[in-house]
């Protein structure tokens, strides 16, 4: 159990933070996907059928999560706390964390976890067109709310610099 534990616990909480962008929450559906693991005392023929199990399980978890009545009616009140290298990685995380779930969810498995399409694909239960699709869709949104970003910094800036 502790191997299991060390071995996705960073992974199924990025996961889970990338859907619901509340720590607490994601601490929460981590805990939860662990206790289901643990109950279910299932074995794998692979690490790569745990990996897609433990992935799917916790995409499950958290769109329940999402769709539930206490979470409709609530707004997260914290802020992510992850340290960043630079102001542009942390423009890139918030960029990424204001898209809609569907498109956080494969941004975030594709880029920040490295799955491929495919591994994706069977994870969200979809095809890999279907997966392709919501990536090129999601590349387009994050492009458009960086270049806004980066005219409004630009916008921001000229602005002090007239009020010298």
């Amino acid at each position: 159990m502790e191997q299991i534990y060390d071995k996705y616990h960073e992974s199924v909480y990025r996961l889970a933070f990338a859907y619901c962008k509340n720590r607490a929450d994601a601490e929460d559906l981590t805990s939860e996907v662990f206790l289901k693991r643990f109950a279910c005392g299932k074995e794998f023929d692979t690490e790569s059928h745990e990996t897609a199990w433990m992935m799917r399980v916790t995409i499950n978890l958290a769109k329940d999560l999402l769709r539930s009545f206490r979470y409709r009616f609530t707004v997260p009140l914290e802020d992510a706390d992850i340290p960043f290298e630079t102001p542009e990685e942390s423009e890139v995380w918030h960029a990424v964390m204001s898209l809609p779930a569907k498109y956080r969810s494969v941004i975030h498995l594709y880029y920040y976890e490295n799955y491929s399409v495919a591994e994706i694909a069977g994870m969200k239960g979809r095809s890999e067109t279907a997966v392709q699709t919501q990536l090129y869709r999601a590349r387009k949104l994050l492009k458009n709310a960086l270049e806004r970003s980066m005219h409004n910094g630009k916008e921001n800036s000229a602005v002090l610099q007239r009020g010298r």
